[in-house]
């Protein structure tokens, strides 16, 4: 029978490189609200993947969050003390060797074996690399080898693997509200096209999947929009009821605010069509959303209106595209700006036909300036006296890219006069291609892991 009990899902993350220490005053919170309750943790997005994916080629046991153990340590033992379930897509690349870890942190910590699930089914890199490259994918790839592909799951699984009585549950890559939706369908019992309370609950998800922004972190601006205690900031909880709707807060004695307006903001944050968000598990319309203040920092939605689900899934498709050269050096004190200006002229002679450079003057013109540094030309030198300057290219081959490192490094002696600081950097890179798959080519569900325990 399906539950008419609200359920707490709360979010400690809401990307990879998060802060790792607000789990544990959401988990206090849901230990003292009591009853039905989750923890979500979202880490993951189309760069933190690639990233993953170079760190695995890298080591085949990696390739997971580099956080997990600053996430996970200090909350498991009162997560799995008091049944609150975690769900997370800190598996990244290598979602068993994200299981895998969190069982070893348990083993450490003296705790009992949690009941560990790894969500299958986002890698799609073989089918892709077989039967279903489309002319236009393989046209698009210009014959690179793809080094990854993740579809964008749904949240059917780990709605499943909460039903099999999973402690944790981990994912790669899933849709972010997903992460939310699983507990909420896990909870409620809601069949598979209920589409208006699903949309509902997806929705709840969005409002939690970027953490503290809905509390005030995004939306803070001094002396426009002021929050309260920033340094400090809640990260948010949400009240989901079986109707579909919910109403988000935070912890209390911490930072931050959730109101009308830091609601409203996250709910249109990267929200392409309001009325036709499409996610794996429904096309969710807001038009017709309502938002209202019901109580201090207490805010609902509700009126959140849901239509079938997309046939296909979207995908992203990982390739090599060589290497990611940087370079960075100071200028200070009277002309500054001049000296950095002829600094960057002096690289662009330099490295002529190495291919498009990207110029940043920071503090002067870098988030609005272009990636062939045609701005440099453009506009007058001004007067600013404390200048960095910065100058990036890519390039397929590795000993080009390392041409700009050295020319940077040699401004300290080769002029103009003043330049201090350099630091340069050397990475290698990967394109991403989105594309659609159709759904039955990416069949999902988990697995238990065993207890490895010596």
């Amino acid at each position: 029978m399906a539950s008419t009990t609200v359920i707490h899902v709360g979010s400690a993350a809401g990307f990879s490189g998060d802060r790792t220490d607000a789990a544990s005053a959401v988990v206090d919170a849901l230990i003292r609200i009591g009853g039905p309750a989750c923890l979500i943790f979202e880490t993951l997005a189309e760069r933190t993947l690639a990233l993953a994916q170079l760190a695995r080629l890298q080591d085949p046991e990696g390739g997971y969050e580099p956080l997990l153990d600053d996430l996970i340590r200090p909350i498991l033992e009162r997560c799995l003390a008091h049944r609150i379930p975690i769900v997370s897509n800190f598996g990244a690349a290598n979602p068993r060797g994200a299981g895998l870890r969190i069982q070893a942190i348990a083993r450490e910590l003296g705790l009992r074996a949690p009941r560990v699930a790894v969500v299958h089914g986002d890698d799609v890199a073989q089918r892709l690399a077989g039967t279903l490259m489309t002319p236009a994918l393989r046209s698009q790839l210009a014959g690179r080898a793809i080094i990854s592909a993740n579809a964008y799951i749904g949240a059917q699984a780990i709605a499943d693997a909460l039903r099999a009585g999973a402690d944790v549950v981990v994912t790669g890559r899933v849709a972010d509200p997903s992460l939310v939706l699983g507990p909420a369908l896990a909870h409620h019992g809601w069949p598979m096209d209920d589409w208006d309370r699903i949309a509902g609950a997806t929705m709840a998800g969005h409002l939690l999947e970027c953490g503290a922004q809905v509390t005030g972190g995004y939306y803070a601006d001094p002396g426009v929009k002021d929050v309260p205690d920033l340094a400090r900031v809640g990260y948010p909880i949400a009240a989901i009821e079986h109707d579909g709707s919910c109403t988000v807060f935070k912890p209390d004695d911490t930072g931050g605010v959730v109101d009308e307006h830091t609601v409203k903001e996250q709910l249109l944050y990267e929200v392409h069509d309001p009325a036709a968000y499409l996610t794996p598990d429904v096309v969710a319309d807001i038009t017709q959303a309502r938002v209202g203040q019901v109580g201090p920092g207490r805010v609902r939605l509700s009126g959140v209106r849901g239509h079938g689900r997309p046939d296909a899934l979207k995908v992203n498709v990982c390739f090599e595209t060589g290497w990611l050269a940087e370079g960075e050096i100071s200028y200070a004190g009277a002309r500054a700006e001049h000296r950095a200006r002829l600094a960057a002229d002096i690289l662009t002679q330099r490295l002529h036909g190495i291919g498009p450079l990207r110029i940043d003057l920071i503090g002067v013109a870098s988030v609005l300036a272009d990636d062939r540094g045609r701005w440099l030309h453009n506009t007058p030198a001004g007067s600013a006296t404390d200048v960095r300057l910065r100058v990036a290219t890519r390039h397929a081959d590795k000993g080009m890219a390392t041409r700009l490192m050295r020319e940077v490094n040699a401004l300290y002696t080769c002029g103009p006069a003043g330049g201090g600081g350099v630091r340069t950097a050397l990475r290698p890179t990967l394109g991403t291609i989105s594309c659609p798959l159709d759904r039955e080519h990416a069949p999902t569900g988990f697995d238990l892991l065993e207890d490895t325990a010596p």
